[in-house]
Order: C-alpha cells, then sequence, then structure tokens
C-alpha cells in the first residue's frame, strides 16, 4: 500500500470512492450515514469535497495503483463541530473504497494521520463518525484508538 498527498485533482477519485462508500451502508439500512444518493450527483457534497480538499492535508491510500481509500486532515473540525480548546488534527472524510475493505486501508490511513500530527507536534487527533444504525463505524473508530467524546446530529438531505 502507498499512501500519498493529492490535492483537488483528486476531486473525481474521492467522489468514486465516496459513491461506492455510501451506497454499502445505505444498503445495510444505515441511510443517516451518507445518505442514499451518490456524492457526484448532490450539488451540495461535491462543494463540501472539493472544499475539504483545498482546505486540508489530503492523503490518499493505493493498491497496485488504484485508489483505496483516503482521507483529508486539518487543523479545523467541520463547520458543525465545535473547535476544541487546544491544537488538534481532525479526520475528515474518511473513505475506503469498498473495492478494499478489509485490506487494512482505513488503519492505515489513521496511522499516517498520526504520524503528520505527531510531526506537527499535536497530540488531539479527532473525527466524527455516524454512531446510528448498529453504531458499527463507532466500534471501528473504537478499534483504532479513538474514545467517544460526545453525541450530535447533522441534518443532511438524502
Amino acid at each position: 500500500m502507498r499512501i500519498r498527498t493529492v490535492d483537488t485533482t483528486a476531486l473525481p477519485i474521492f467522489l468514486t470512492m465516496l459513491d461506492r462508500a455510501a451506497a454499502w451502508p445505505a444498503a445495510s439500512g444505515r441511510e443517516g450515514q451518507w445518505g442514499t444518493e451518490p456524492w457526484s450527483t448532490r450539488p451540495e457534497a461535491v462543494r463540501r469535497v472539493d472544499k475539504v480538499l483545498r482546505h486540508g492535508h489530503a492523503r490518499l491510500a493505493e493498491i497496485d495503483g488504484e485508489p483505496a481509500g483516503g482521507c483529508v486532515a486539518s487543523d479545523t473540525p467541520s463547520e458543525y463541530i465545535p473547535a476544541a480548546d487546544e491544537p488538534e488534527w481532525f479526520v475528515n472524510l474518511p473513505v475506503t473504497d469498498r473495492r478494499f475493505s478489509g485490506a487494512g486501508v482505513g488503519a492505515a490511513l489513521i496511522e499516517d494521520v498520526r504520524r503528520e500530527a505527531t510531526r506537527r507536534a499535536v497530540d488531539l487527533i479527532r473525527v466524527d463518525c455516524y454512531a446510528g444504525g448498529d453504531a458499527a463505524l463507532v466500534e471501528q473508530y473504537k478499534a483504532l484508538g479513538f474514545t467517544p467524546l460526545s453525541q450530535f446530529e447533522v441534518d443532511r438531505p438524502g
């Protein structure tokens, strides 16, 4: 697996991965996670991904040259999350292409984020995740070393 820095030219890659990833929780009864419509068909979602890519440290994981996952870290959280009272490294748009599920892509990306946070002398790393349905995503992040801090609701269209 290779993890590299990307810029806004990776927008189509991220949208494709998000489209593939969003179909799975929706089919599993977790429509609230990322909605039921592909990200690439929702103008507000495309704008959000573009904005996150423009203002963060975007990383793309590849396996055999194929995009397998990605995330964007920055020193500010998503607009719907209060800022921390200390410097932080916030993980946005963590996604694994479903074709590479089980290959350790998410864990490798989180470890990459941890290395970058250490390089920047930042102790706090945060991510928001969908806690609805069976809370399986919360359990995945706990397995990666995160601790749930709070719950909130985000109203997003389908």
